[in-house]
């Protein structure tokens, strides 16, 4: 049984008849127990009201009195989420809302393996699906046929619930497992996830360079699953559909999925590893970029406001819808610059170009 501290000793005793309570009530708040010890005046303020003393001071510590003894005094957390997010609200002014929501929900799950990994899966199928419904919806309105660029290959609605399933399947199977083993992952790299959170400009930066090492493993894994075989057995999968829509992004056998997932969670885990500074927030902000990357990239869509007419460097859909028609080139996921370098962009304008170079080529040996 825990000791009475001896500040409140006499108030239990003058009090007890009053007090005590035939059944004890539920603690809303572990900080009412808190206030106790810390601020001294309210304990003094409330010996003069029986009513203050009751709510405040021994109705709270009657009912931690009789819990187990080996439980921490200082342990006890709130009954509700809304209950932990009061409590860091009223001593933790400094942080904004957003971070007081955060630190509440940890506090809530008192298990972080857990807290982490339900708000990563969420946060991963409510992103990819809720990213997906515009161009399932575009594609049902003729009116945004124009700017379809295989505009004769409009995916039916069998086609989009065939897909979402085998996605949902790949998903629970593949990815589930892998997010769940992520937190322990991370804490050994160092990973943060706690408040406050990191500035927009770090957070900025630090998510520019994971666009750039992503880019690279997925051109070169994406490049290498073109093989024939390793096409035959993994890749040809991703490749049912010659016209993609948005949910096709993640249309791919499971061994695909870790391998080109690999550079999507490796980049930033990598990062961690020899910086030393990285932010769960800023990996789960990636993440949303890379999806809605993924998704923008397979919804065979070319407007004049797409992003690579702003950006010439960014691949987007018309850049890996070409890739999905001809099966062979474009191989970068976010920028050109690899099919560029290396000559194995794809598309009509790219084999002008590449007859053009011949061509001059063989100019100059003929002189």
């Amino acid at each position: 049984m825990a000791e009475v501290p001896p500040v409140l000793s006499k108030i239990l005793s003058n009090h007890r008849q009053k007090t005590l309570p035939t059944r004890p009530e539920p603690i809303n708040s572990v900080i009412e127990i808190r206030r106790s010890f810390v601020q001294r005046t309210v304990v003094e303020q409330a010996t003069r009201h029986v009513s203050s003393v009751n709510n405040l001071i021994v109705k709270p510590l009657l009912i931690c009195l009789n819990r187990n003894s080996t439980s921490s005094l200082f342990g006890s957390s709130p009954d509700t989420y809304w209950g932990q997010f009061d409590e860091i609200s009223m001593y933790n002014v400094h942080l904004n809302v957003f971070e007081r929501l955060w630190a509440a929900w940890y506090a809530y799950m008192q298990n972080d393996v857990l807290a982490t990994g339900i708000m990563s899966f969420l946060m991963h199928e409510i992103v990819y699906f809720g990213r997906s419904l515009p161009w399932i919806i575009i594609d049902r309105i003729p009116y945004f046929n124009k700017y379809k660029i295989q505009n004769q290959k409009i995916p039916t609605a069998q086609e989009q619930w065939n897909c979402a399933k085998l996605v949902l399947l790949s998903h629970f199977t593949v990815e589930l497992p892998q997010i769940w083993l992520f937190h322990p992952m991370a804490v050994y790299v160092g990973l943060a996830t706690g408040v406050p959170f990191p500035s927009v400009l770090t957070m900025a930066y630090q998510i520019a360079v994971f666009f750039v090492v992503e880019d690279t493993w997925h051109y070169w894994s994406h490049r290498a699953l073109h093989w024939g075989p390793l096409y035959r057995n993994i890749h040809k999968i991703h490749h049912q559909y010659s016209a993609p829509f948005g949910m096709a992004a993640e249309y791919a056998s499971p061994i695909e999925v870790m391998i080109l997932g690999l550079g999507t969670v490796g980049a930033p885990i990598l990062w961690c590893a020899i910086t030393g500074d990285l932010h769960i927030l800023t990996m789960y902000l990636w993440i949303v970029c890379r999806l809605f990357q993924a998704i923008d990239a397979h919804s065979g869509y070319e407007f004049p406001w797409s992003l690579h007419h702003f950006l010439p460097f960014w691949a987007g859909a018309e850049h890996h819808d070409v890739h999905h028609e001809r099966f062979i080139g474009n191989y970068s996921s976010s920028f050109r610059w690899w099919d560029y370098v290396l000559d194995t962009e794809s598309g009509p304008e790219a084999a002008k170009k590449r007859r053009e170079r011949k061509l001059a080529k063989e100019g100059k040996k003929a002189r």
